[in-house]
């Protein structure tokens, strides 16, 4: 997570405020060694589902993650899973932030919740933080790091952590295909032309699963922290739906995410500000898909399906979102327009099933 300098950390929205005397008590309780100091809270401002929380005692720093407000998709936002799934990945993929603790108490902050280390490095999303000069190398030393982490994550060894008891590797692309569709189709809300005739490709065109890896399922740069050269990644966040699985989806995921400068715009600023990937010296996506398959070794002849499966799924988080907001679940005015969002990620489903990557 960003340091409390960065601008990623704002003020606690309205609406999304803790009982910092009630949370104070039960850190106190379950933790040693506080510092004698009024707990300090601040929200990251970087995503658009969990409540993500700095917590500050005195010299002390950790990071709290909560579900957001309101009902929930079944299964979404397991806060005991993640808690899970990154206790089982710190110890063998140093990039994962070290867990603390996990609750079930809601009186505490109103949900389950969890506790993590608290990281700190450079933070890069849509622009680079003003202390650096942009160059071509750097950007491109960038995307070597992204696809080297990716690799790194892939070739971890699942049988030895245990992370397959919480997962089903086998049959995964299929079962999220139908997954994600029946997720569409509960959260609803527009209709949209061309999204029955994808629903159909996608079912149709299910390739033949490679071997399983640990999958993160949303890599990309704002989840992810770097050293202060840029050389190496020191965190990756977000690990709510991280699992064992097909690693060409989570290489299709990292890739719905990288736009390059030739995407059509309404994609490219789907989320606001285009993200950095489009600046002069990042890889296409052609050169991610082919360094990721000469340094792990597989096959990548079905990427297309990978990446229209990547946007439709990005297109159903999306909906789900602006679903909870037209219902009233949630109030936060970034969400007013995600059904435009969602159109768009639809529509540019379609063209890459039909065309190229």
């Amino acid at each position: 997570m960003p340091n409390q300098m960065s601008k990623d950390t704002i003020p606690v929205r309205k609406g999304e405020e803790l009982n910092l005397a009630v949370l104070d008590q039960f850190l106190r309780e379950h933790l040693e060694n506080l510092p004698n100091s009024p707990l300090e809270l601040l929200q990251f401002s970087a995503g658009h589902s969990n409540l993500t929380y700095q917590i500050k005692v005195g010299e002390w720093e950790a990071v709290l993650r909560r579900p957001p407000l309101g009902p929930v998709a079944p299964k979404a936002h397991d806060m005991e899973r993640e808690y899970k799934i990154i206790s089982e990945l710190h110890p063998v993929f140093s990039v994962t932030p070290k867990p603390i603790l996990f609750s079930n108490q809601e009186e505490i902050v109103g949900s389950p919740f969890f506790i993590m280390e608290r990281k700190n490095g450079v933070v890069i999303d849509t622009t680079f933080p003003e202390e650096i000069t942009v160059t071509k190398e750097i950007c491109q030393q960038l995307s070597e790091v992204m696809v080297n982490t990716l690799v790194e994550l892939h070739a971890i060894n699942y049988k030895e952590t245990g992370l397959g008891a919480i997962s089903k590797p086998e049959g995964f692309t299929e079962r999220q295909v139908h997954s994600w569709i029946g997720r569409y189709e509960r959260a609803k809300t527009d209709e949209i032309g061309g999204v029955d005739s994808l629903k159909k490709w996608l079912a149709a065109n299910i390739p033949v699963q490679q071997n399983a890896a640990v999958i993160h399922y949303d890599f990309k740069f704002n989840n992810a922290m770097f050293n202060e050269s840029l050389t190496q990644m020191v965190g990756l966040f977000d690990w709510e739906m991280a699992t064992v699985g097909d690693p060409l989806a989570d290489l299709g995921v990292a890739m719905s995410y990288w736009n390059q400068p030739d995407d059509p715009d309404d994609l490219k600023r789907g989320a606001g500000n285009a993200p950095v990937t489009v600046n002069e010296g990042f890889f296409t996506r052609k050169q991610f898909i082919e360094l990721y398959a000469k340094m792990s070794g597989r096959d990548v002849t079905n990427m297309n399906f990978y990446l229209t499966f990547a946007y439709f799924k990005l297109a159903v988080i999306c909906q789900q979102i602006y679903y909870r907001f037209k219902k009233g679940q949630t109030n936060d005015p970034r969400f007013a327009n995600f059904n435009y969002k969602v159109k768009t990620l639809i529509e540019h489903a379609a063209t890459v099933a039909s065309g190229e990557l």
